[in-house]
């Protein structure tokens, strides 16, 4: 149930700072200067840039804390309610906006950004990455143990939907020609329809796999499974509720694990060149 609720917040909590930051500027724009509305207008504003940065701006990760944005938020809380409640008349509504409004910035932070507990049972480095099948475009079986005998990496990625999964995977396209070079498999593995991997292949145009995982079962199989795992509202695009958590995992030409990227926090995935620098370790 956690999931659920976690999808239910992260479709409304955006919204709502979306629909206080215009009803702020509505009313600093018709009426008289107000501390209360800056103040929300300030919180509001820091919360749709985030959000919308995410979205508008490729970026595969952010801060873990977002220290800069919560300085925002929590000036804006405090404009709207120390000098508001100070210099002007009470606005109890007002206020709860507020409220809301840094508190549901505390749950993004701290709830809702984070994976809790993750299995890291499966995917520890030193095992051998256990045998699954995928699909390809076209629906045909592939086998994990096609990709023997190189070094891999595969990249477990939420979906066409997710911001950051795709500032990650054109990272990635940017060193298409340094893995080449290495002959390594890059193998990009989503539970997402496969006419949205097929997309995303054709996009790129580069010699990496992008396959389907369906219905989840290898994400089920590692121990990356995440139920009700997007936001409400992406089912009517044609997703799932049930994804795969962010995931990189590097075998050598045997199938062994060497390195794990099981993230903690769905802003937080490693840099490109920590890939490369794994790669060139193996010798």
């Amino acid at each position: 149930m956690k999931n659920l609720y976690k999808s239910i917040f992260i479709a409304l909590f955006p919204m709502f700072a979306l629909y206080v930051l215009i009803d702020s500027c509505l009313h600093l724009i018709q009426y008289d200067f107000s501390f209360r509305y800056l103040g929300r207008l300030l919180s509001a504003l820091t919360v749709a840039i985030l959000f919308a940065g995410l979205f508008l701006k490729s970026q595969a990760r952010t801060p873990r804390d977002l220290n800069i944005y919560s300085v925002f938020v929590l000036l804006g809380f405090l404009t709207s309610l120390v000098l508001g409640g100070i210099i002007e008349n009470s606005d109890v509504i007002g206020s709860t906006m507020s409220i809301i409004l840094v508190l549901g910035w505390i749950v993004y932070l701290k709830w809702y950004s984070v994976f809790e507990d993750r299995d890291r049972s499966i995917l520890k480095v030193g095992n051998h990455l256990p045998n699954f099948q995928l699909e390809d475009a076209d629906k045909n079986k592939i086998d994990s143990e096609t990709f023997l005998g190189k070094p891999s990496i595969y990249l477990f990625y939420r979906g066409n939907w997710c911001p950051l999964c795709m500032a990650q995977i054109k990272e990635i396209a940017g060193q298409y020609k340094a893995l080449e070079q290495r002959g390594v498999n890059m193998i990009l593995i989503s539970p997402q329809p496969h006419s949205y991997s097929k997309n995303l292949a054709e996009k790129y145009k580069l010699n990496f796999k992008f396959l389907t995982d369906a219905n989840n079962t290898v994400a089920k199989q590692l121990g990356i499974f995440a139920k009700n795992g997007i936001p409400t509202g992406f089912q009517v695009l044609g997703y799932d509720s049930d994804t795969v958590l962010p995931t990189v995992i590097i075998t050598d030409i045997n199938g062994k694990i060497v390195f794990a990227d099981l993230t903690d926090n769905y802003r937080v995935r490693p840099e490109p060149e920590t890939f490369l620098k794994i790669i060139d370790e193996l010798g």
